[in-house]
């Protein structure tokens, strides 16, 4: 049995379900656990500010690679400036590589949609502070691997 590429399967269903892999879109999407639902793109209609979009990254012979990452800013030449919640780095997408936008997140048989209040407050208060998610990130690796050694201290006492 052919596996259909995301395009196919939006094309043909206009709607995609996907088990998320990897970490970029923490905390609000968790790998392996959440399950996210994808809308295609209408091509006449350009994507906002905050919107959480899947694209295709170019990639090596023509094979790329799938992303879902937020809509920080909408520049004026038609193009995106774009990073995952869980990323302090961004990256430039054009118009033409998004293929679907984040509609819903699905976890433990709970729905939360792009529509829901605490949905649109995470998103405002997380990417309107984009610019201090270095330290932020930064700070809560430290305490993460302070909090790691003393737990394989005290463990290894025992």
């Amino acid at each position: 049995m052919e596996t259909k590429s995301f395009e196919q399967v939006l094309t043909e269903d206009g709607v995609l379900y996907w088990k998320n892999v990897g970490s970029s879109m923490q905390p609000l999407i968790h790998e392996g656990k959440d399950i996210i639902k994808i809308i295609k793109k209408n091509p006449s209609q350009r994507c906002k500010k905050y919107d959480a979009v899947l694209f295709k990254r170019p990639g090596i012979k023509g094979r790329g690679e799938y992303v879902l990452h937020r809509i920080l800013k909408v520049k004026n030449d038609g193009t995106y400036y774009i990073a995952g919640d869980n990323c302090y780095k961004g990256e430039i997408v054009s118009e033409e590589n998004i293929i679907g936008i984040l509609t819903a997140v699905i976890r433990d048989n709970r729905t939360l949609t792009t529509q829901d209040a605490s949905y649109k407050i995470y998103v405002r208060l997380w990417c309107d502070f984009y610019y201090l998610r270095f330290f932020i990130i930064r700070i809560k690796s430290i305490i993460l691997n302070k909090l790691y050694r003393i737990y394989s201290k005290f463990k290894r006492k025992r």
